[in-house]
């Protein structure tokens, strides 16, 4: 348990299948977060309705995106208290049709989670990269009417990308694989540029903080991961940023979750 005080924290997960990790201890990590909104990413639930269960978990409400093809992809939004505005991402059927997206605005603070595409093709052959650049853009394109107006936006997700040698542990080896190409990276690397802040390396200048590790045997456990995981915050919104976490000893999935706290002022509701 991390100690919120007087904030208003959100937590990003990809889970790797919501049904898998609700047998592994998700609600009891819920419960232990402490989070006012919880975006988890890879939900994979099979298409139609969601199944009353998942609907309200540990006292969280869910807001869902889910993929055309079923088991695939998906994204939610637990929170403790109705959005006061859930807002429509993109429109773009291509980019729409794989659930990646959610978002929902509590007073000031816009909450985008989303689950960015892997580079990877199902040859290993890096030939989804040009979607996964063009999602990249397409969100970036959609949010900067936000963030030149000056909104308090988090973009929160599994960007599938380590921005810099110090995010993966063995970055040599993995220069021609997706998550870590050139094309990737200076994506990643334009949207800092261009007014948006990682805020976990901005206060965390250190080495070894992962967020996925392969499931080979004894990998998690010799840190041997990358930093993909991330929460993005405009430059003005810094300001009001308390802690920026990663939680590696949660376990349940390949991934562990991230948390942000911000001003709780930010949040109050309209």
């Amino acid at each position: 348990r991390a100690p919120r005080g007087d904030a208003f924290r959100v937590a990003s997960w990809n889970v790797n299948g919501l049904r898998s990790v609700l047998t592994k201890g998700f609600t009891d990590w819920l419960t232990l977060c402490d989070a006012d909104v919880v975006g988890l990413q890879e939900t994979r639930l099979p298409g139609g309705e969601v199944p009353a269960s998942l609907r309200v978990v540990g006292g969280y409400e869910g807001t869902f995106r889910d993929a055309e093809r079923p088991g695939y992809s998906g994204v939610a939004l637990y929170a403790r208290r109705p959005a006061d505005e859930v807002v429509p991402v993109f429109g773009v059927p291509v980019l729409d049709a794989e659930g990646r997206l959610v978002a929902a605005r509590y007073g000031d603070v816009l909450v985008v989670n989303g689950y960015f595409p892997n580079g990877s093709g199902k040859d290993r052959d890096n030939g989804r990269v040009p979607y996964k650049l063009d999602f990249y853009r397409a969100l970036h394109a959609w949010l900067e009417p936000y963030r030149a107006r000056g909104a308090h936006v988090v973009v929160m997700g599994d960007f599938n990308t380590a921005h810099e040698p110090i995010d993966l542990a063995r970055p040599k080896q993995n220069e021609a694989t997706s998550g870590f190409l050139p094309a990737e990276r200076e994506e990643l690397a334009r949207w800092l540029r261009t007014g948006w802040a990682d805020a976990f390396r901005r206060l965390e200048p250190g080495p070894d903080h992962y967020t996925w590790w392969s499931q080979r045997f004894g990998v998690r456990e010799k840190n041997i991961g990358w930093r993909i995981d991330y929460t993005l915050v405009p430059e003005a919104t810094m300001r009001h940023v308390r802690a920026a976490r990663v939680h590696p000893d949660v376990r349940g999935s390949d991934h562990c979750p991230i948390t942000l706290d911000l001003d709780p002022a930010l949040a109050s509701a309209r």
